[in-house]
């Protein structure tokens, strides 16, 4: 491996730390924004039909 390469793995300047805390954020962050278009859709849906949004999966 060249030097360049072990460098960049080799823990400088804290961006594998970065990737810890911004990997499990996105996550969240997608799944919530997931659950959010789902909540929307069911609401709009409910909205059409006049009925009452129901709590059933």
């Amino acid at each position: 491996m060249s030097s360049a390469v072990i460098s960049l793995f080799a823990h400088q300047g804290g961006w594998d730390e970065i990737l810890l805390v911004a990997g499990p954020l996105g996550v969240i962050g997608l799944l919530l924004w997931i659950a959010n278009r789902r909540v929307s859709a069911k609401l709009a849906e409910a909205a059409e039909t006049g009925s009452e949004p129901t709590h059933n999966s």
